[in-house]
């Protein structure tokens, strides 16, 4: 499976792929990116640079929808309508992206299929640092549509 969202990466997201950006674990509750600050992807202030932050965290709760959405067999398009973040702390080293909402998301999956009307589900993922410490906090606003 990971092997697969590699593959996406480098075809589809090439610069989630430079930045180093990698889905680490996805199960029915939960998906985990990871990327290390590296001098590719920071800021003039020697940290992790915002918006590739921003990429692990959409990249976290995309892969839980694409997954959903795969699962139910269904053609559905999915896009990102708002996000919001906060920054708490320097991003440097090993930052773990996670968002823990794969139940919801399969119950919005089932919902738009059963109805085939548009849904809207908010996601968050949170990243913190090798110390456990959180450095960002990304919400994204998605919205299904069945095809």
């Amino acid at each position: 499976m990971k092997l697969q969202y590699l593959l996406f990466t480098i075809f589809k997201l090439p610069s989630v792929w430079l930045m180093g950006i990698r889905v680490k674990s996805i199960s029915e509750k939960s998906a985990t990116v990871k990327v290390k600050h590296r001098w590719i992807n920071q800021n003039p202030f020697n940290s992790m640079f915002w918006a590739v932050q921003g990429m692990a965290a959409e990249l976290a709760t995309g892969v839980l929808l694409t997954s959903a959405i795969r699962e139910s067999g269904a053609k559905i398009s999915m896009l990102v309508l708002n996000n919001k973040a906060n920054f708490s702390k320097k991003a440097t080293g090993r930052i773990r992206f996670q968002c823990d909402q794969g139940l919801e998301v399969k119950a919005a999956v089932a919902k738009t299929v059963e109805t085939g009307a548009s849904q809207t589900i908010w996601m968050d993922a949170t990243g913190t640092d090798e110390q456990g410490d959180v450095v960002s906090h990304f919400s994204f606003e998605w919205t299904l549509l069945k095809k």
